[in-house]
C-alpha cells in the first residue's frame, strides 16, 4: 500500500484544516470547566479529531451523488473518482470507533453520549433532504465539541456548558446559512431544503445575522456566568469584529467570490476565543 497516497486521499476527503479550526471548540469547554491534566486534553483532542473526520467522511459519502450533480462541488474527491464511497464510509466507521474509545477513557457520561454524537455525525447530512432546519442540525452537531470538552472534566451537564453549546450552534448555523446562498438555485432544482432556497436571500441573510447576534449574546452570558476578565472580553470584541466582517461580505454582489474571504476570516474566530479564555484562566 502506498502510504503517502492514502494520506493524500484522506486529506482530500476530510480537509484536515477544518479539524484544526474545530479543535478550539472542545478546548474552550475544557477551559470553562477549569482545565484538567494532560491525559484529559489529549483524549478530548483525539475524540474531537475523530468526530470531525467521521462527520466529513459521512457527509462526502452520503452526498456523493448530489456533489457530482452540483457544478460547485463536482470536483470533490468522490465525484472525481479519487476516493471510493466505500473508503469514505470505512474511514467514518473507524473514526467513530476511535471517538467511542476515547470517550470511554474519559468518563461514563462521555461514553454514553458518544453514541448520540455518532448518530448526529451520520445523520445531519440527510436533513437538507426534507427540512430547511438543516443549518441548525449542523450547528447542534458542532455544539457537541464544547459541551463534550466540559463534560470530560466535570462528568456532568451544567448551565455554562449548554450556554457554550448554544453559542457554537448559533454561530455555525448562521455561517451555514451564508454558505448555502451559493447553492440556492441548485438546491431548488434538486429538491433540497435550505433557508436561502426556501425563503430567499433577503430572509436568509436576516436569519444569519440573527444567529450571529444570538451567538454573541450567549458568549457574553458565558463570560458573565464565569466572571471572565479583560482577556476574554478583548477576544470577544475581536470575534464581534470578525462577525461583522462576515455579515458585510455576505451582502456583497457576488457570494461565490466572497466565500473564500468569509471562511478565511472564520478560521480566526475559535482560536481568538480560545486564546482569550486561556489567558484569562492563566492570570487568575
Amino acid at each position: 500500500m502506498d502510504f503517502s497516497r492514502t494520506i493524500k486521499k484522506a486529506s482530500a476527503l476530510i480537509m484536515p484544516e477544518q479539524t484544526l479550526f474545530a479543535l478550539p471548540f472542545a478546548w474552550l469547554g475544557l477551559l470553562f470547566a477549569g482545565g484538567h491534566g494532560f491525559k484529559t486534553w489529549l483524549l478530548v483532542t483525539i475524540a474531537l479529531a475523530a468526530a470531525r473526520t467521521a462527520g466529513m467522511a459521512f457527509n462526502r459519502a452520503i452526498d456523493a451523488k448530489i456533489d457530482a450533480a452540483n457544478p460547485r462541488t463536482k470536483d470533490r474527491a468522490i465525484p472525481k473518482g479519487e476516493v471510493k464511497r466505500i473508503e469514505a464510509v470505512a474511514l467514518a466507521l473507524i473514526s467513530c470507533l476511535v471517538l467511542i474509545a476515547a470517550s470511554f477513557m474519559l468518563n461514563r457520561l462521555c461514553f454514553y453520549l458518544s453514541f448520540v454524537a455518532v448518530a448526529l455525525l451520520a445523520g445531519y447530512s440527510y436533513f437538507k433532504r426534507f427540512s430547511a432546519s438543516s443549518h441548525f442540525c449542523l450547528g447542534f452537531t458542532e455544539a457537541a465539541a464544547p459541551i463534550g470538552g466540559y463534560l470530560a472534566v466535570t462528568g456532568r451537564l451544567d448551565l455554562i456548558s449548554l450556554v457554550l453549546g448554544a453559542a457554537i450552534m448559533l454561530w455555525i448555523a448562521g455561517l451555514d446559512i451564508v454558505y448555502a446562498l451559493q447553492d440556492k438555485d441548485f438546491d431548488r432544482q434538486a429538491g433540497l431544503h435550505s433557508i436561502p432556497a426556501t425563503y430567499g436571500e433577503k430572509l436568509a441573510l436576516a436569519a444569519s445575522a440573527l444567529c450571529y447576534g444570538a451567538s454573541l449574546c450567549a458568549l457574553v452570558s458565558a463570560g458573565l456566568l464565569t466572571g471572565m476578565k479583560v482577556p476574554y472580553w478583548t477576544a470577544l470584541l475581536c470575534v464581534a469584529g470578525l462577525f461583522i466582517y462576515q455579515q458585510k461580505a455576505a451582502r456583497g454582489a457576488d457570494i461565490l467570490a466572497a466565500m473564500p474571504g468569509i471562511f478565511k476570516v472564520n478560521m480566526y474566530v475559535s482560536p481568538a476565543l480560545f486564546a482569550g479564555t486561556l489567558v484569562d484562566r492563566l492570570i487568575r
